[in-house]
Parts: structure tokens; C-alpha cells; sequence
């Protein structure tokens, strides 16, 4: 690594040891660096005759694909969610952030819907993910407010699909309207916002009015310009108008900042791997 990497280093850890707050934002980057990847092998070796059959060429832009019927549909979400929320155990490097800031004064705020944080550790006290969780399914017009957890259901119609479809008896419908499910993942105007997603809301909340006066420093890992209206945006904010607030963003492929905030924060363009194993 070049000097002036480890000067950068250094400069992290101390902005770490000295805040008083430390808020995380955890972006698609973050899983990604992680090992979860939505493309490349690990899309191949999991979905073939997906990509066959209707020529999908990686599970983010899948996620939109327009399936004709439930069955077809379900076939692949059920893969899926067991492949990035439910089979796979804490990533590694979502261990070694938990242990970054283990005892800390800290909050997460993610659009990653993968549960990483929880398996990891992290305080679910501490944690707001803003866009859902794979691992729920709720009514697709969002008729009531419940949601249900999918796990057993999702590896009945893994193990029982055939030709990229699933037997129409395991086509989840809504127990109170009868109509389609959907996964708990922010898609459109019907997302469920229930009183557990409510209160984690308000917990961020507070814990960015308690961090108003205070030592803060902003962790942003991995957040480009997907949804940069949650954290990107937000952070950038925060940095600009809070005089005891330093941003430090790691991201490979979208690591700049506005020339207002370059005192104010430190930017990492490395492998976010690199970046967390060092410090």
C-alpha cells in the first residue's frame, strides 16, 4: 500500500477512537466487498437455466424481471433469498466492522436487506434498515401492516421447483385480502412500513439529534447513487452543517465528495476489505 494509504489509515483510526458517535451507513458495497456478490460466478453457478430460460445476466437487474406467472416468479425469489439472506453465515468483514465499533456509541443505518448486520452481532436496537428485509414477506398492496418471516416456505419452493417454476399449491397469498405476496423490499408505494420499522426510524432519529453537539464521525461504507437520498445525501449533510461532524467514505467506484466537504472528510477509493482490515 502507498504512503500515502497508511497516512489515510492513520487518520481513521484517530477520527474512530476520538468520536463521541459513530454512525454507519451500510450500502449494496458493503455486502458486495463482503463476498455477496449479485453477479458474475456466483450468479452463473446458481442460476443457469435462469439465464437460459429468460437471459438474465445478474440477480440485481433480475429482481425486475416481469415473470408472467406467480409460480415462475417465486421459483426465482425463493432461490434468491436462501442465497443471500438465509444460507449464508456473517461475512467476515461484517464481523470485523462489529468489532470496529463493539462498545462504541454507535447506530446502523442500511438499504442492504441481507440481515448482515444482525448476524454479525450488531445491537437490532442499533439498526434501522430502511428498505426492508429479505427474510419477511408482506402483502403486495400492503392491505395490513403484518409480516411474515419466509425461511421455510422459501426452501419448500426451492426444493420443489422444476423448469423455473414452482407447484402453484406453494404460491404464498395474502391471509387477510387473498391477493398476490411480495417480498418486504422497498419496490414501490405499497412497502410495509410496520411499527417495528416505525420505531427503528425514530430510533434513528434520535440518535442523530443526540450526535447533534457532539464528536460524530460518519462511516459510510459502500453507498453510491442507487438511493443516495438515504445515506449519501444525508451524510453529506450532516458533515456540512454540524461543526463536530467528519464523513469518512469508503467506496470504489464512487468515492468523491463536494469540494465543500474536503476538509472534513476523508475518502478511501480502495478494496473496502483493505480499508476495514487495516483499521
Amino acid at each position: 500500500m502507498d504512503e500515502h494509504f497508511e497516512t489515510r489509515i492513520r487518520r481513521a483510526k484517530e477520527l474512530l477512537a476520538g468520536a463521541e458517535c459513530i454512525l454507519i451507513g451500510g450500502g449494496a458495497g458493503l455486502s458486495s466487498a463482503a463476498g455477496l456478490a449479485y453477479g458474475g460466478v456466483r450468479f452463473r453457478e446458481h442460476f443457469p437455466d435462469f439465464m437460459q430460460k429468460y437471459g438474465m445476466t445478474d440477480m440485481y437487474s433480475a429482481g425486475f424481471y416481469p415473470f408472467d406467472t406467480q409460480e415462475e416468479k417465486w421459483a426465482y425469489w425463493s432461490r434468491h433469498i436462501l442465497l443471500n439472506r438465509w444460507d449464508p453465515p456473517a461475512m467476515a468483514l461484517y464481523r470485523k466492522l462489529y468489532e470496529l465499533v463493539r462498545g462504541k456509541n454507535y447506530f446502523v443505518i442500511t438499504t442492504n436487506v441481507d440481515a448482515q448486520f444482525e448476524k454479525a452481532g450488531f445491537d437490532p436496537e442499533r439498526l434501522f434498515a430502511v428498505q426492508g428485509d429479505y427474510g419477511l414477506l408482506q402483502c403486495a398492496k400492503g392491505c395490513h401492516e403484518t409480516l411474515y418471516p419466509n425461511e421455510e416456505l422459501m426452501r419448500e419452493m426451492a426444493a420443489g421447483q422444476a423448469d423455473c417454476r414452482i407447484p402453484s399449491a406453494l404460491v404464498p397469498k395474502c391471509p387477510v385480502c387473498g391477493g398476490d405476496m411480495e417480498v418486504h423490499i422497498r419496490k414501490d408505494a405499497f412497502f410495509t412500513e410496520d411499527d417495528a420499522w416505525e420505531s427503528a426510524a425514530q430510533r434513528y432519529d434520535a440518535f442523530v439529534e443526540e450526535a447533534r453537539t457532539k464528536k460524530t464521525l460518519l462511516l459510510e461504507l459502500g453507498v453510491g447513487f442507487n438511493t443516495p437520498g438515504i445515506i449519501r445525501f444525508p451524510f453529506e449533510r450532516l458533515a456540512l452543517r454540524r461543526e463536530r461532524t467528519r464523513l469518512i467514505r469508503i467506496n470504489l467506484d464512487d468515492p468523491g465528495v463536494p469540494p465543500v466537504l474536503m476538509k472534513k472528510s476523508l475518502v478511501f477509493s480502495e478494496d473496502l476489505a483493505d480499508v476495514l482490515t487495516k483499521l
